[in-house]
């Protein structure tokens, strides 16, 4: 079994939280699936939940190169120096990533609003981009764009390999076809 589930803004990828935090389980009453892979607390977007663990380690294993695509709202107007660093690969104190795929782009039109709303600075502008990326390091893409001088305020997961968020409302998920 494979569900899709467009997670919302503020919700753990697991379904327990001694903290009283939202999780996986106010979201998902199907048993005996598990997530492959994360998705942090403050980002958003495509989370896939299988009880299919050769599925898990296709999709989490870094050697398999599964792409995973990105929407990131980031602080400032992106450059094209920097789209090119993203996809030469950004030095990290843990090493170099692979290169990117990476665009600037309009914000998305089938966004839903976040709730809380990102912060907003009066005289500084806010951009788009789409990365593609083929590794899944800790808060990677965060990483890249504040490397670069973009700070990311909003990230939203839009694919991993052939599945997307298309026709999934947020904090909801469908059954997915292998």
């Amino acid at each position: 079994m494979i569900l899709l589930f467009n997670k919302p803004f503020d919700v753990l990828c697991q379904f327990t939280d001694e903290q009283g935090r939202k999780t996986l389980a106010d979201y998902i009453k199907q048993k005996n699936v598990y997530a492959a892979g994360r998705l942090d607390r403050d980002s958003e977007g495509l989370l896939i939940l299988t009880d299919d663990g050769q599925l898990q380690h296709e999709i989490t294993d870094p050697n398999n190169k599964m792409q995973k695509t990105y929407w990131a709202q980031v602080e400032g107007e992106i450059t094209d120096k920097a789209i090119s660093q993203l996809k030469a690969g950004i030095e990290l104190k843990d090493g170099k990533t692979r290169p990117a795929k990476a665009k600037k782009i309009p914000e998305p039109e089938n966004l839903w609003p976040r709730v809380p709303p990102i912060r907003e600075r009066k005289h500084i502008p806010t951009s788009w981009l789409e990365l593609s990326i083929t590794e899944g390091r800790n808060r990677q893409v965060r990483r890249m764009t504040a490397t670069i001088g973009f700070p990311t305020l909003r990230l939203v997961r839009y694919s991993i390999g052939k599945w997307t968020i298309n026709n999934i409302n947020n904090g909801s998920h469908i059954v997915a076809e292998k």
